[in-house]
């Protein structure tokens, strides 16, 4: 398997889950800022030209929740489970991309990626909408942390590595986790996961 990645929030949950299940993967980083991620070779794979993608023999599969679930399938993992909890973990990945990580990653851009590729400073009416929007959600996380340590029965599943994506940045994203109590201890409890806290792999570079 081949995993092309760069140092940015969809891929880093893939990486993530490669890092926990010790997936054998071949990674492929790409220079978003010399635009590797749009040649020819690559749109050929993944015609978004987003990162990540997985190519694992004939199957080339781009999108980093599917990408998790393939990984985790393959390894018979618990990470994506083949009960009833399944269909919570599919809830809770795609309301993450409709609400939570969509305005977290609104956060992560103005603050993080902006800077990065000199994009110029955030735009405070998208920054207040956005933290407006992330407070909203947060509440509904929050609330359904309070008695839990994981978000799908009582271990740990892809849906906590997508939900909890943008929460490494917070403090540079100025994304408010502190007011968030349950959230910010389930952070805690991935934050011992080696693989959480340094997902990526270790860039080799030339002399």
């Amino acid at each position: 398997m081949k995993l092309y990645w760069s140092d940015v929030l969809s891929p880093r949950k893939a990486c993530a889950v490669a890092k926990y299940l010790q997936s054998p993967v071949e990674y492929a980083y790409l220079d978003l800022g010399r635009g590797e991620h749009k040649t020819t070779d690559y749109l050929a794979l993944n015609p978004n030209g987003k990162v990540p993608t997985l190519v694992d023999g004939s199957l080339v599969l781009w999108e980093a929740d599917a990408i998790m679930c393939h990984l985790a399938a393959r390894s018979d993992s618990e990470l994506w489970p083949q009960d009833g909890r399944q269909i919570e973990v599919i809830r809770w990945l795609s309301w993450n991309t409709q609400h939570f990580t969509r305005h977290g990653g609104t956060l992560y851009f103005e603050y993080i990626i902006r800077a990065r590729f000199g994009m110029g400073i955030p735009d405070p009416n998208e920054v207040e909408q956005a933290t407006k929007e992330w407070r909203r959600f947060a509440k509904v996380l929050d609330q359904h942390l309070r008695d839990r340590r994981w978000l799908v029965g009582d271990t740990l599943t892809v849906a906590d590595f997508a939900v909890a994506v943008t929460l490494p940045y917070a403090e540079r994203a100025h994304i408010p986790l502190a007011e968030f109590p349950a959230i910010e201890r389930w952070h805690e409890r991935l934050n011992e996961l080696d693989a959480w806290r340094e997902p990526f792999p270790e860039l080799v570079t030339a002399d």
